[in-house]
């Protein structure tokens, strides 16, 4: 299959992903087109996210098609977007049972056409057998307020006591009732809105937002992969306490550490380079002397290596020293892809802002965007170092560890 992706070993995958599909009518005016050619075009998008997503082994797959809010549209939009529901509900509904996908609808189903009633009602009827291995919730005529209202009306009709409902309770009477993952756990939208306008607003207290400005027609099964990598590095905390306790250095020691080895150029002392290396790793890491010891014999092999333009010798080594503070600091990355990281950014002299960013997010298990200013730093302290303003370059090195400090620590 063309678009089908794959992911690297450990990636954290989340259980259900819910998308606001933004971004068509922009994608067809950018292009002179009518607005129904870019609602197809963002159909064919999502369809391929569906099959992605089910690659993945992602078990549910929320997608908000159309809000309460949008009837305001002109009615030849609205007929356009009622016949692409059409098109796609006879058009999946042999696939919903190749691929044992259960297909759920949220939201109001009163204020549809007739026949999409029907068709809703008869495939969720037909497929609700599959739930235990894919659902596809399908939020059409949807708001979460609406949602909120029509739950706390069913609570009242079944007669509870207000002393009997709690959070608990109060579940069983919302569209996602019954599911086994209710709750998404990565939120995307598309076309660089950055709100959530009001989707699934009780069952994702604790999702991870990410929002692209990419329009839902450009949205690959690739920028897909990208989305879950940033999610899978994040640190889902629920309330509680994930404090790594081995990051208690002082910034300024540790900045000033580094940039004693960095100053000694092109290594000519071997052994200071080691000694300062071994202090730099044992502060900042909180490693013990004989594991310091091991780590900065990794990175100074990496380091000749690079001056050598053995790249490939030198990813060994910063392999090895990875694998190490992976074991002492408990952090989940994979080293083969830090250590690929890493070599791709000494090539560039550690002044790509981007490939830094990344890194960091990798090592740490942090977003892109909790990343982007300890990055930026560094890459500052970079271009200094590679200017000899040694100078700026401990000024920005502290700033980047303190950055460093209060995001990870």
């Amino acid at each position: 299959m063309a678009n089908k992706i794959s992911l690297p070993k450990n990636t954290v995958v989340p259980n259900h992903i819910a998308m606001i599909l933004d971004g068509n009518r922009r994608w067809a005016r950018a292009r002179g087109l009518k607005p129904w050619e870019g609602h197809y075009n963002g159909y064919l998008a999502i369809e391929k996210l569906a099959k992605a997503v089910r690659d993945l082994g992602i078990h549910t797959f929320t997608v908000w098609a159309w809000s309460t809010e949008n009837w305001d549209r002109p009615q030849e939009e609205i007929d356009g977007i009622m016949n692409l529901f059409r098109k796609a509900l006879k058009e999946k509904e042999k696939e919903f049972h190749k691929d044992k996908v259960a297909l759920v609808h949220l939201g109001r189903k009163d204020r549809l056409p007739e026949d999409i009633q029907e068709q809703l009602i008869r495939i969720e009827s037909e497929t609700k057998k599959y739930a235990k291995n894919h659902i596809y919730n399908l939020a059409v005529d949807y708001g979460g307020r609406s949602e909120i209202v029509r739950a706390t009306q069913r609570a009242i009709e079944s007669g509870i006591k207000s002393e009997e409902l709690d959070e608990k309770t109060f579940e069983k009477f919302l569209d996602t009732y019954s599911q086994p993952y209710p709750n998404p756990d990565l939120f995307i939208r598309t076309s660089g809105e950055q709100r959530t306008s009001g989707l699934l607003p009780w069952q994702m207290v604790y999702a991870e937002y990410l929002f692209s400005d990419v329009h839902l027609p450009d949205f690959s099964p690739e920028k897909l992969k990208d989305a879950i990598l940033d999610f899978s590095r994040r640190r889902r905390r629920f309330g509680g306490n994930d404090a790594m306790e081995h990051f208690v250095f002082d910034p300024k020691l540790v900045a000033n550490l580094e940039l004693k080895w960095w100053r000694l150029g092109k290594i000519p002392q071997g052994v200071t380079l080691l000694d300062y290396s071994i202090k730099h790793l044992k502060e900042q890491f909180g490693l013990s002397k004989d594991l310091a010891k091991k780590a900065a014999k990794y990175s100074y092999e990496a380091i000749v290596f690079q001056e050598k333009n053995k790249w490939d010798k030198a990813k060994i080594s910063l392999k090895k020293f990875y694998k190490l503070i992976k074991g002492e600091l408990k952090l989940a990355f994979e080293p083969e892809i830090v250590a690929s990281l890493e070599v791709q950014l000494n090539k560039q002299k550690g002044e790509s802002e981007e490939l830094t960013q990344e890194h960091l997010a990798e090592v740490y298990r942090i977003s892109l965007f909790q990343a982007a200013k300890a990055a930026h730093l560094r890459v500052l302290a970079n271009v200094a170092r590679n200017r000899g303003d040694w100078t700026k370059a401990e000024d920005y090195l502290e700033k980047y560890y303190l950055a460093l400090k209060e995001r990870v620590a």
